[in-house]
């Protein structure tokens, strides 16, 4: 999974045309009554299963046609389509992304907090990403983020998945004194490292919006090297910096060498997320894949971290609103969903589907939607590039003032909004 890049205007510009060709407005066929409705779609990878539903749904409803557009480069021309009002009938968009939220405060999308559609979603998911009290997306699956390890590996040396955080302090000293490596880790992308230094942070706050009290919204370098907050988690950083815990040539992995590794069974484990369970299993590893949360100072503390992922917004100047609210009461069926789990394998939130007990994201699955199921830290930042880049630079330096200083270049610019 690749996090979001700026681009520039030319940019934008460039795939304005892409904009147009991908343009189509809902409309009415005069000559059957048949209502077309657009579905913009950014989840590529899933087109086929997609189209798939598509036809469930209109065989269901014969007098309205769904329409997908899905196209290279979606978040860009999406962005494009918004900014000049050509807004899709329903949009598949990620509701924890700020440009999400700019656009629901401006009144984009169309206000959903009474659809009855909300209730077949599991403990209010929804409420997650509300803005002002009001609800303006539907997410139906999440990502989740927390460690791959070796099953197989972990029972032939004994080894047994970690429930605490000293537990799993001891679990990589035993894998180093049987010879072997802890930790794939991919130097050079810092934003594979994102997942693990969120978890880092939530769990010694105790919350994603604790976390984001001591980054975010705290006063301008109020972060420094002498907290305890910092303390801990460079304690947590370190389990994958310190000498010997990591590959050979980590520093200068990609994302692909870190997964390889872990694959090759060069290593036992590997900080990611639910989305690299397909590149993981691509690579044909001899060995069965398992998962498990973030270990926290207690059992009860374990965490994962993720966001909504196929999720739906329904523009609030659609000509076809009734047709277009039909179509996200479909895609909120157990019907729909239990096909689209079947392919992508990502926790679902919607009610009745039928997981997987015996998925390798299991261990991550089971707290998906749940407390301790906590949405990105970067819901709330208007970029994630500088913490990559710090907590990359930390896992080679191990310089805690350094990292004090860059993760307060980093926020202080987003601060003009505290008191």
């Amino acid at each position: 999974m690749k996090w979001y890049q700026k681009l520039g205007i030319l940019g934008l510009l460039s795939v304005a045309g892409l904009s147009l060709a991908a343009c189509h407005k809902s409309s009415s066929d005069s000559n059957t009554g048949k209502v077309t409705i657009e579905y913009f779609n950014q989840k590529k990878e899933m087109d086929s299963t997609l189209r798939e539903i598509i036809k469930d749904f209109e065989k269901e409803n014969p007098d309205i046609h769904v329409k997908m557009t899905s196209v290279p480069a979606a978040g860009t021309v999406l962005k494009t389509r918004m900014l000049s009002g050509d807004i899709p009938d329903v949009i598949g968009i990620y509701p924890q992304n700020i440009d999400f939220q700019e656009w629901a405060k401006a009144g984009y999308f169309y206000d959903m907090t009474n659809q009855d559609y909300l209730k077949r979603l599991k403990n209010n998911y929804a409420n997650n990403y509300a803005i002002n009290g009001k609800i303006y997306n539907v997410p139906l699956t999440a990502n989740v983020s927390g460690i791959y390890y070796n099953k197989d590996k972990f029972k032939e040396l004994g080894l047994t998945v970690p429930e605490t955080w000293d537990e799993f302090v001891t679990l990589v000293e035993q894998i180093k004194a049987k010879g072997e490596i802890p930790f794939s880790v991919a130097g050079t992308e810092g934003w594979t490292l994102n997942g693990y230094h969120q978890l880092s942070l939530i769990t010694i706050t105790g919350s994603n919006d604790k976390a984001n009290a001591y980054l975010r919204f705290s006063k301008p370098n109020a972060i420094k090297a002498t907290d305890k907050v910092l303390k801990e988690d460079a304690k947590k950083l370190d389990l994958l910096a310190d000498k010997g815990n990591q590959q050979k040539n980590w520093k200068g992995a990609s994302y692909n060498d870190a997964l390889v590794s872990f694959a090759n069974e060069e290593v036992l484990m590997t900080s990611n997320g639910s989305w690299a369970l397909a590149a993981i299993r691509q690579q044909n590893p001899k060995f069965e894949i398992g998962t498990f949360a973030f270990p926290g100072k207690n059992k009860a503390d374990k965490a994962t971290v993720g966001a909504g992922d196929l999720a739906l917004s329904i523009s609030s100047k659609t000509k076809h609103l009734k047709a277009a609210n039909q179509f996200v009461s479909y895609m909120t069926s157990a019907k729909a969903m239990q096909k689209y789990y079947d392919v992508d394998g990502s926790p679902v939130a919607v009610k009745g589907v039928r997981e997987d007990t015996n998925s390798p994201l299991q261990g991550l699955n089971e707290l998906a939607f749940t407390s301790k199921h906590y949405v990105w830290l970067g819901q709330y930042w208007n970029s994630e590039d500088g913490f990559f880049s710090a907590t990359a630079n930390y896992l080679m330096t191990q310089n805690r003032n350094e990292l004090a200083n860059e993760l307060n270049a980093f926020f202080n610019p987003m601060k003009a909004d505290v008191d």
